[in-house]
């Protein structure tokens, strides 16, 4: 049984609430691995896996808190822009100097409005996860 520490080798599907696929283990033909415990993936799909053996699969639906959390538009910043910076796009992904990944939402004259929420901020995720194989260290 699937524990605290394990390497696991998975196969996943995941989508959101529409039904839509956002990733795929399964669409790339590439099985996933990650150690159990170590926050390498979203506290709810660590807490999925626990306690189940190889060849068994279970579907979860993983809330807001246990995945990306909830939106927090204090992460919707207006910030200087001037035109001697990049161009920049509505919907481009751009770096803030804390190395944080944000989305450009609006280009105003002399600032962006930028949104550094994950992109599943908010959302609940439902995985199909298969285990493969598990290593013990």
């Amino acid at each position: 049984m699937v524990q605290d520490g394990d390497l696991l080798e998975v196969h996943y599907v995941g989508t959101l609430d529409d039904g839509s696929t956002f990733d795929s283990s399964r669409e790339r033909d590439t099985p996933f691995t990650f150690t159990v415990g170590t926050e390498q993936v979203i506290g709810g799909f660590d807490e999925a896996v626990r306690g189940l053996k190889i060849g068994e699969s279970r579907v979860v639906r993983i809330l807001p808190a246990d995945a990306y959390g909830e939106r927090d538009e204090e992460l919707v910043v207006e910030l200087p822009y001037g035109a001697d910076q990049a161009d920049v796009a509505v919907g481009d992904e751009v770096f803030l100097n804390t190395g944080q990944p944000a989305v450009v939402l609006e280009v105003r004259e002399g600032t962006v409005v930028l949104d550094a929420n994950h992109k599943f901020a908010g959302q609940a995720l439902t995985f199909d996860i298969e285990v493969l194989s598990i290593t013990r260290p």
